[in-house]
Formats: C-alpha cells, sequence, structure tokens
C-alpha cells in the first residue's frame, strides 16, 4: 500500500512539474509577444513625423509614403489578434525599408538631421524586433517541443495548451528589395 501511495506521489509531482512548465513556457511567449508589440508600437509611433518631415522632399515616393502611412492607421486599430500584428507589421517592414533606401538618393534628405536622426532610431528599432522575433521563435519551438513530447503531451493535451505561431518572413521579403518594384506595387 505503502508503494502505490509513494508511485502515485510520484506520478503525481512529476505531473505537476511538467504542467508547470508548459505554463512557464507559455508565458515566456506572451512575455515576448507583448514585448515586440511594444516594439511595433514604438515603430508606429516614429511613421508619422518621418513621414511629414519626408512629404516635403519626396514627391516621386508619395505612394510609398501614403503606403506606410496606410499601414501604420491600420496597425493602430484596437483588438488586433497577435496574428493580425504580426501580418501587418510584416506588410509594412517593406515599406520601411523602402523608405530607408529612398533617403539614400535625395541628398537634401541625408543633410536633414532630423530625418536621419529618425531613421537612425528607425533602423535601431528594425534591429530590437527583428531580436525579439528571434526570442519569440525560441520561446514558441521550445514551447511547441514541450507540448509535443512524451510525458509532457499528456499535460498538454489534459490542459488544452495550444500551440503557438512562428513569426515567419514573408516571401515578398525574401526577395531583393527595389524602390521601384515597391512603387508600383
Amino acid at each position: 500500500m505503502k508503494i502505490l501511495l509513494l508511485v502515485v506521489a510520484v506520478i503525481f509531482v512529476v505531473g505537476v512539474m511538467l504542467y508547470n512548465t508548459l505554463v512557464s513556457r507559455r508565458n515566456q511567449c506572451d512575455n515576448i509577444l507583448a514585448s515586440i508589440d511594444a516594439l511595433f508600437k514604438k515603430r508606429f509611433n516614429l511613421i508619422p513625423n518621418l513621414v511629414t518631415l519626408m512629404k516635403e522632399s519626396m514627391q516621386y515616393e508619395k505612394d510609398l509614403i501614403e503606403k506606410v502611412t496606410r499601414l501604420r492607421t491600420k496597425a493602430m486599430q484596437p483588438n488586433l489578434t497577435p496574428e493580425q500584428k504580426m501580418a501587418i507589421a510584416d506588410e509594412l517592414t517593406r515599406p520601411l525599408q523602402g523608405l530607408m533606401m529612398a533617403v539614400e538618393n535625395y541628398p537634401q534628405l541625408r543633410a536633414n538631421e532630423q530625418i536621419m536622426q529618425l531613421m537612425r532610431t528607425l533602423n535601431e528599432v528594425e534591429e530590437q524586433i527583428a531580436a525579439a522575433r528571434r526570442a519569440y521563435n525560441q520561446a514558441v519551438t521550445d514551447y511547441n517541443n514541450a507540448r509535443e513530447m512524451f510525458p509532457s503531451s499528456l499535460i498538454a493535451n489534459w490542459f488544452n495548451f495550444a500551440p503557438k505561431p512562428l513569426f515567419e518572413i514573408p516571401e515578398t521579403e525574401r526577395k531583393e528589395m527595389n524602390i521601384k518594384e515597391l512603387l508600383n506595387g
């Protein structure tokens, strides 16, 4: 009888440990996703200042500026799911890169210290977003592995731990950047 109680106690303790590990990994994914969300907000807050300063000098890239503005407005809508936020952020990445490339083609923009400071800040935010995405993908991989591997898969299924999606590079970002393509697309 004591052996049976000991076995039940060990199984219970192992089950609790596996459950706590899954909860911890799920919370880590949510925490990193919240950090990415904060970086997206920082990115979206930089855009109006950059657009305002660039509009005066960049008549040729008017369509690109309008696209960035439209996507920023879309991204600032309330009640977007994490997947919708990721999709809009991915859609915004390419036009923002186009704006950065366009600055290189306009000497008067490169001479404007405010624009250059905003571009440096935006570049820093983009690097932080990329790093946070890598951290998120690692956390999601660890979480998804834990929920699929035995014996924690039993606990995950029992308590309905849902899989989390990875940040993936959109197909448009896999090819080389071309400013004319951005303006026409």
